[in-house]
């Protein structure tokens, strides 16, 4: 189990809080979308697995990056650094709620028409390394900036918490693992799929920001609250 500079609950805890961002960032709708545009382009496969390999890398150095800087030596509570990172969790806390109250205040209004991005009309001729480089431009940064204030608290001292902070990295990438599998798999179906999986996403993209922001955003603020209190 991973451990902290809180106990061994606290560190249940910080598995827990790894495995709900995961979950909102490979459930997040906007990036979805854009990886289904690249799945279904020309040689589509081999662009998708290049944007998982550079969605996967991107996660990667996100946790090293924060374990290297914290020296792999969660903070101690009551202390300034360990104040500092319970700040940054309770305002992404309170940035993801706020998210989803201007969500929810959207809801049933008409909504402008939006110019694609440039690289869309251009998918067709995208490069792989264009399609690598383009993974980490579409992450969900305040996921993830959530996901490395919940690494500060984390200690890599034998194989589970290894496994963990691993886990977090494959299940935030789960969803697009799954659907490159199936284009490789069954590459004469894989036209036809993302089509009705990008109308269901665009009939509860609202739903699922919602839903995600919500969950993550109060956990964050009432853990935050507590052990700021306690």
């Amino acid at each position: 189990m991973i451990q902290t500079g809180l106990g061994e609950t606290e560190g249940k805890a910080v598995v827990l809080e790894l495995m709900l961002i995961g979950l909102a960032v490979t459930l997040d709708p906007l990036p979805l979308t854009a990886f289904l545009i690249v799945l279904t382009s020309t040689r589509g496969a081999r662009k998708g697995a290049a944007f998982v390999l550079g969605w996967l890398v991107s996660l990667v150095a996100v946790v090293t990056i924060t374990v290297l800087a914290t020296g792999n030596n969660p903070p101690k509570p009551a202390t300034a650094p360990s104040l500092a990172a319970l700040a940054v969790k309770l305002v992404l806390g309170f940035i993801l709620v706020r998210i989803a109250v201007q969500r929810i205040r959207a809801r049933g209004r008409p909504k402008p028409p939006r110019k694609p991005p440039r690289w869309q009309g251009q998918v067709n001729s995208m490069s792989p390394w264009f399609a690598f480089a383009l993974a980490p431009t579409l992450q969900p940064w305040v996921l993830l900036g959530a996901g490395a204030a919940t690494v500060v608290e984390a200690k890599l001292s034998n194989w589970e918490s290894f496994l963990a902070l691993g886990l977090y990295c494959v299940l935030a990438s789960s969803s697009y693992l799954a659907m490159e599998i199936y284009a490789v798999v069954r590459p004469d179906q894989t036209q036809a799929l993302p089509v009705k999986f990008r109308t269901w996403i665009d009939a509860h993209i609202d739903e699922a920001i919602i839903a995600g922001c919500l969950i993550i955003g109060f956990w964050f603020i009432g853990d935050s609250l507590y052990l700021i209190v306690s």
